[in-house]
């Protein structure tokens, strides 16, 4: 009877930003990264600039088999992820190893795949502005209204401070990504979901 030892393999992926934004960057490999520790197989990841004001970055994770790795690249998590760098980052290369040579020796087996052709462009950038544009209006109007309600005697730069610092996780983390998951369609140029019934 054979048994399947389960290897562990590691993805780099190289990826260029304007230097500008490095910052964001930054900010969505950190979100990114803590999207995939909570999946089962997740064995680290890091990331790294070529030079000081380099376009070029590189990322690597790890999962401990091909299966859990496979359970990440296909999870709705990080679709959303993915999605909400277009327009920022551009995907250049991707390279995946067995073993722990993936952070450190020669490989076992490597195999590198150039980033699809095929994948989607990135949305119009006035689609963009109007999905943002839905999902902040009403978020902002209630917490306008809110704060003027509730706080009028607190200074008018102090009750905005209050709002941003509670409107922008709530934008990042629950609104916008729920908005654009409704509006894929619209973005991306497709049918809308009712005439495909």
């Amino acid at each position: 009877m054979s048994m399947t030892l389960a290897v562990p393999v590691t993805v780099a992926i190289a990826r260029r930003v304007d230097p500008g934004r490095a910052s964001e960057m930054v900010a969505w490999m950190r979100a990114g990264t803590a999207l995939a520790e909570a999946f089962p197989g997740f064995l680290g990841a890091g990331w790294v600039q070529s030079g000081p004001g380099s376009p070029e970055w590189h990322m690597l994770y790890r999962f401990a088999d091909d299966d859990t790795l496979r359970r990440w690249e296909e999870s709705p998590q990080r679709r959303w992820w993915l999605s909400s760098a277009q327009g920022i980052v551009e995907h250049t290369r991707v390279e995946r190893r067995t073993g722990i040579e993936g952070w450190f020796d020669r490989p076992l087996e490597h195999s590198v795949d150039p980033v699809a052709p095929s994948a989607p462009p990135s949305p119009p950038r006035w689609k963009q502005a109007v999905t943002i544009w839905l999902a902040f209006f009403p978020l902002s109007l209630s917490a306008t209204l809110l704060t003027s309600h509730f706080l009028a005697a607190v200074p008018l730069t102090a009750r905005v401070l209050l709002m941003t610092l509670c409107l922008t996780p709530l934008m990042t983390y629950l609104v916008l990504p729920r908005i654009t998951r409704a509006l894929h369609w619209w973005l991306h140029g497709q049918p809308a979901p009712w005439r495909a019934l």
